[in-house]
């Protein structure tokens, strides 16, 4: 009897993770690509705050985006964010949140630690 051939298929969900459901061809399943260490700067060179709330039933949130430093010291930063504006926020794909309407402090914080800045959005 002839040996039957590897039938796999790639499927990929919402968030890019990839599991073999069915294939025809034969052979390895090719590996995932490695994920990004940490968010790109925007070519200006500027970080862009921005002012969203859009998904969040209303509320105010600023979405800080376009440092190129790894997560962990993205992590760093938004804590020291957190603790001077006096608010909660959090780390999401390379962009750093901080709830509430505190652009022009945020600003301050931001230039102080020696980043260009830029205000996106309205």
């Amino acid at each position: 009897m002839k040996p039957q051939p590897d039938t796999s298929v790639v499927k990929t969900t919402a968030n890019n993770d990839t599991n073999l459901v069915y294939s025809t061809e034969t052979g390895k399943v090719a590996a995932k690509p490695a994920g990004k260490a940490g968010a790109e700067a925007f070519a200006d060179g500027a970080v862009r705050i921005r002012r969203e709330t859009k998904g969040r039933g209303g509320k105010a949130v600023l979405t800080i985006s376009g440092i190129a430093k790894p997560h962990d010291e993205l992590v760093l930063l938004a804590a020291k964010l957190k603790k001077k504006c006096a608010c909660g926020g959090a780390v999401k794909e390379g962009v750093i949140e901080i709830q509430g309407d505190k652009r022009e402090l945020v600003e301050q914080l931001l230039q102080a630690e020696g980043f260009k800045t830029k205000w996106a959005g309205g």
